[in-house]
């Protein structure tokens, strides 16, 4: 019977130091921890593997975060990154390999399908595709954000992109491989929770041309993609695009993208936060989930302030009437105290800095 990936990572876990010389050699370990620069064997701190603890959850043996870019996962997700290996396959192929193991030679998966580790959709299933994931910068993802108008890529590494990740039309179809924009989910400790995708035309001009090109997996209720750490003021909406076109003339706000008009209304808010501010579509949906939203939020003691736009959402009205005319329009609805604090865009952060 072939082994199973959690069976593979219990084990390279359990030999957690000999995988950490093995592929972290430029290490640097401090008692419980091995620590790098980063997964590609970079010397320097930012990387910590834990070296003993339990087999599974929190503190265990072989959990691995990287401080500089928020990656984190377990010894087969670095064995992955560390060498780039994009097939699952491959992946457990050299796991066995380096356990002195006999090969396997199951069907190909996608990454976040991981027999009884990784269920299709599960958060961990999310993780792993995260983990998998690279930065933005100069790829289809960077292209098809600047298209919708958005240039403020600063604080932004809840979101990546991967080249070639699988969507299939429904359970039973084949699968197809698209390059998608990956956003993590998480809650308030900042724990990965679900992952969303937006599948990308290659061109980079627009989304692929599936039938449903954007969808989330994992656990999402309460939860949302973050850009920022909440304090005492932030901002909620919708969509990705909708909080990143925020972000471009806001760059200093806090703020959550809860996916849907429904998670929205349901999003779980820091016991810190003193006044929220809603970033509502203009329809019916947007317009409850903002209500019920405010709702919940007063009854906490919360001041709660709801931003409109002019069209159907934030990043129609960047699109439509550029960043001067958005920034001059939400100045008008924040309060005075927080134009002053988060509207400036002196760092080179804005679209028109």
């Amino acid at each position: 019977m072939s082994m199973s990936a959690s069976e593979l990572a219990r084990r390279l876990a359990r030999n957690a130091e000999t995988v950490c010389r093995y592929y972290l050699s430029n290490r640097h370990r401090e008692g419980r921890y091995w620590l790098v620069g980063d997964v590609a064997n970079t010397p320097g701190r930012s990387l910590f593997v834990r070296l003993t603890g339990p087999e599974r959850g929190k503190g265990a043996a072989g959990n691995w975060t990287d401080g500089s870019t928020s990656q984190h996962g377990d010894l087969l997700d670095l064995i992955a990154l560390n060498r780039g290996l994009d097939r699952f396959r491959d992946v457990l192929d050299e796991a066995r390999s380096f356990l002195s193991l006999p090969r396997d030679n199951p069907a190909d998966r996608p990454f976040g399908h991981v027999s009884s580790r990784a269920t299709r959709g599960s958060a961990d299933a999310a993780r792993r595709l995260f983990a998998m994931a690279q930065p933005i910068a100069g790829t289809i993802a960077e292209t098809y954000l600047r298209r919708r108008g958005i240039t403020a890529f600063h604080g932004i590494d809840a979101v990546r992109f991967h080249p070639s990740c699988y969507y299939r039309p429904h359970a039973e179809a084949p699968a197809e491989i698209w390059p998608a924009l990956i956003a993590a989910v998480t809650d308030l400790d900042g724990k990965l929770t679900g992952a969303h995708r937006t599948w990308l035309d290659p061109t980079g001009f627009g989304k692929a041309p599936v039938v449903t090109p954007r969808r989330a997996m994992g656990h999402l209720l309460g939860h949302g993609v973050r850009f920022g750490m909440a304090n005492d003021v932030m901002a909620a909406g919708e969509g990705i695009e909708t909080m990143l076109s925020l972000r471009c003339v806001l760059p200093k706000l806090p703020m959550v993208a809860c996916l849907s008009a429904n998670h929205l209304a349901a999003l779980v808010l820091p016991f810190t936060v003193r006044r929220l501010y809603i970033a509502r579509d203009n329809d019916k949906a947007g317009r409850h989930a903002a209500i019920r939203l405010r709702d919940r939020a007063r009854s906490a003691g919360i001041e709660v302030r709801i931003l409109w736009p002019v069209t159907n959402d934030f990043n129609a009205d960047l699109r439509r009437f550029g960043a001067d005319a958005l920034r001059a329009r939400l100045w008008a609805q924040l309060a005075p105290e927080d134009a002053a604090r988060f509207a400036s865009v002196d760092s080179g952060t804005g679209p028109s800095a």
